[in-house]
């Protein structure tokens, strides 16, 4: 076995010791494996880390339980995905509470063109699934890549959609890869690991409990270019991962409902108090993703009216990046795709800006200007 892997995958068996502490760990020691051998003294210099957890790191019993979750994975079918490997989704990567290691059984990219969540709530109506027909037929010029819960409801009606209209679809579970929840979803689920996949955050033989699921939203949340919810109650999970998106700078849409109807209740509220866009058609996202529709890989092709010469290596490089993204970009995208600081990288941007080769969108986001 990889040493560096099963050692990044035996830090997160231990009790006490979060993703943001793991990075933190890994950044001072320069890896993974270097953290079990570092001296307890300078365990204690890394800010977050106490007697208790360095005790738990020199044990070293977490590898014993870190061995046996590769075996279960390689039997499951099941890929192990860790924070530094290319595979990691780059949407999830500059978000600082992202997993440092994800479940995933499936076929689809964790890196597509377009990504788009769907939520709601678990007591769809008749109004919530027309809508959702009509949402992931129209997101078919697209391609997009649609994510949700596996829940009861908008979500699995969201899945069950995709499939129907070809689009790759992920369910993001708040259990074990081996604890498929509702259990009654289970054919749907295999289906999208032929059309999509699964992915998880939890170790298998993780249950369904109540404390995984605001975990699991982050994640949907973080793996979507938009997040639309369809219907929801004026409480709910559908509006924890919208209001987790807003935190994440990702653009949310609510579908509006009738005055007076429950589920429709937590959609004019996101769209009343501004944290939503409203939604009527996909004309509306369109506009606000700045998005155009017609065969991504055409479109990833396509040439912009730039003479490079003309620019400076640095300044060449941003708009390289923007000409290969479907999709206005994150300054965080940019600055991991660039490499660039982000003090140079915002200097860079304005200059490309006063120039008219790009323009600045809500949500701190860039294009190419057309």
């Amino acid at each position: 076995m990889d040493q560096e892997r099963l050692s990044f995958l035996a830090l997160h068996q231990i009790t006490g010791i979060g993703d943001r502490l793991i990075k933190q760990l890994i950044s001072y020691c320069g890896s993974a494996d270097r953290v079990f051998k570092t001296p307890k003294g300078k365990l204690l210099k890394v800010p977050g880390v106490g007697e208790v957890t360095v005790a738990s790191i020199m044990e070293g019993r977490s590898f014993e339980f870190a061995e046996e979750e590769m075996v279960k994975a390689e039997k499951n079918g099941t890929e192990l995905i860790f924070y530094l490997d290319k595979k990691y989704p780059l949407r999830l990567k500059h978000i600082e509470d992202a997993p440092g290691i994800l479940y995933y059984k499936g076929n689809a990219s964790l890196n597509p063109l377009k990504t788009i969540g769907i939520v709601g709530t678990r007591k769809a109506t008749p109004y919530g699934k027309e809508i959702v027909e009509q949402l992931v037929h129209d997101l078919v010029p697209h391609q997009a890549l649609i994510i949700s819960g596996l829940a009861y409801g908008i979500d699995i009606h969201a899945h069950k959609q995709s499939l129907k209209n070809n689009l790759q679809t992920i369910g993001v579970m708040g259990s074990g890869m081996d604890v498929i929840y509702p259990a009654s979803h289970r054919e749907t689920a295999n289906k999208m690991i032929e059309q999509g996949g699964l992915l998880t955050e939890n170790c298998f033989g993780t249950k369904p409990d109540a404390h995984h699921f605001p975990a699991r939203n982050r994640i949907i949340a973080g793996l979507c270019d938009a997040l639309i919810v369809v219907e929801a109650a004026e409480k709910g999970g559908a509006l924890i991962t919208a209001e987790i998106a807003n935190s994440y700078n990702k653009d949310v849409f609510a579908i509006p409902g009738s005055l007076g109807e429950t589920f429709s209740e937590g959609c004019n509220k996101l769209i009343k108090t501004n944290k939503a866009h409203l939604y009527t058609n996909v004309k509306d996202l369109e506009y606000i993703m700045n998005w155009s529709a017609g065969n991504p890989e055409i479109q990833k092709e396509r040439k912009y009216s730039l003479l490079l010469d003309e620019f400076d290596p640095d300044e060449q490089l941003v708009i390289q990046v923007l000409q290969h993204k479907d999709s206005p970009a994150m300054i965080d995208d940019l600055t991991l795709r660039t490499s660039l600081s982000p003090g140079k990288l915002a200097s860079l941007l304005l200059q490309l800006e006063f120039k008219g080769v790009i323009k600045s969108l809500p949500g701190k986001l860039f294009a190419l200007s057309k």
